[in-house]
């Protein structure tokens, strides 16, 4: 079986895989990282939205081939020690969550949205398609405009 090393969340990993095993079930059943959520496993709700080398993907349909020498982060790598990131400060302060099970897909595509556009319109915002059920969307907009004002 071959062997992939890449880093995740800062720590340098090597796991044994298949080539084309998507990057979600190395992370959850390999790893032990649960933050990324399996929702549709087609790149559709986009519930496990994570950063390969500071771009958001979803590894429901990446294979762990393209993580090779790279670095992937999750919401469980996010935050600087104690200190959370501007977008999971803004998510709680605006109460952005109910069943949660999407929220650190959200939260992977706020930041990765913030990277590229400092101030994003409704437009942006709306653009990163992640599906919530239970229907945050206007929180979850108010939460990334605040994040993007406290990283400015």
């Amino acid at each position: 079986m071959p062997s992939h090393t890449f880093s995740v969340n800062g720590r340098s990993v090597t796991v044994d895989a298949p080539d084309d095993l998507p990057l979600l079930w190395v992370l959850r059943d390999l790893l032990g990282v649960r933050g990324p959520k399996y929702g549709c496993g087609i790149d559709v709700c986009k519930a496990c939205t994570s950063h390969l080398d500071g771009r958001a993907v979803n590894p429901c349909v990446v294979p762990v081939s393209e993580a090779d020498g790279k670095e992937v982060t999750t919401i469980e790598g996010l935050a600087d020690g104690d200190k959370l990131h501007p977008v999971q400060e803004a998510w709680l302060e605006q109460d952005v969550a109910q069943c949660g099970y999407c929220q650190p897909g959200q939260i992977m595509a706020a930041v990765a949205l913030l990277r590229e556009t400092s101030n994003p319109s409704d437009e942006d915002i709306d653009a990163i398609a992640n599906v919530c059920r239970c229907g945050t969307y206007f929180r979850i907009r108010e939460a990334i405009k605040k994040a993007a004002a406290m990283m400015q």
